[in-house]
């Protein structure tokens, strides 16, 4: 079973993904919070394995509320999705740096939700429909010059690849397809990556790719 944490300041919002969600066999609403700081002592207390947060929310809002929940390692586990009204939220990206496993616009498609929601559970990251890709680019072109990461020249070339694809969007299979491989062979890619560099998930191996300069702006592979 899947336990979800909703962390929204508007009710109606609360109820309506709660009435989906709990309809579901294999998903079930842990807890509802209406800021920021609730919303992170429920995780403490209640370690749910996703947690939806509203990024503008009053006492702490979305972006802080993740930085706490991220930075704490007895949360490892814990999966944060942000939730925002407008697709190209200026918070987004920043919330993924601080260690949101991706984002949902509020008016998504149910079934998205419900994808969503089991793929972060899965350790897939919310990073492949093109307007995420954009977005991801858009606030890495706006960041410091790329650096290259010592943590880099840990890579094979092999996996060095398979990040690049990682950071233009691609999923595993689409990987797989690109690289003449198994779908499994590109997960593990993909896993043995992110060890190396540390990435709690696939959404921050993405923001490593454009901070490291393996991956540049505007790239669609």
């Amino acid at each position: 079973m899947i336990r979800v944490l909703l962390a929204d300041d508007q009710s109606l919002v609360r109820a309506g993904f709660k009435a989906l969600l709990d309809a579901q066999l294999d998903i079930e609403v842990a807890a509802e919070a209406s800021d920021g700081a609730e919303a992170v002592r429920l995780v403490r207390e209640l370690r749910p394995d996703v947690v939806l947060m509203d990024i503008r929310m009053p006492r702490l809002d979305g972006l802080a509320a993740t930085r706490e929940i991220t930075d704490d390692s007895a949360l490892e586990a814990v999966k944060v999705v942000m939730l925002t009204t407008f697709e190209l939220d200026e918070y987004v990206f920043e919330a993924i740096r601080s260690g949101a496993s991706g984002f949902l616009v509020k008016d998504t498609e149910p079934d998205e939700l419900l994808r969503a929601v089991r793929a972060v559970v899965e350790g897939d990251a919310l990073l492949s429909p093109g307007v995420t890709r954009r977005l991801i680019g858009e606030f890495a072109a706006r960041s410091k010059e790329p650096s290259a990461a010592a943590a880099l020249g840990e890579l094979t070339e092999r996996e060095r690849e398979v990040m690049a694809l990682v950071g233009i969007g691609l999923s595993n299979e689409e990987i797989a397809g690109r690289l003449v491989v198994s779908p499994l062979t590109a997960k593990t890619h993909v896993s043995r990556t992110m060890i190396k560099l540390g990435a709690r998930d696939r959404a921050q191996l993405v923001v490593l790719a454009y901070e490291s300069g393996l991956v540049r702006p505007g790239w669609l592979g």
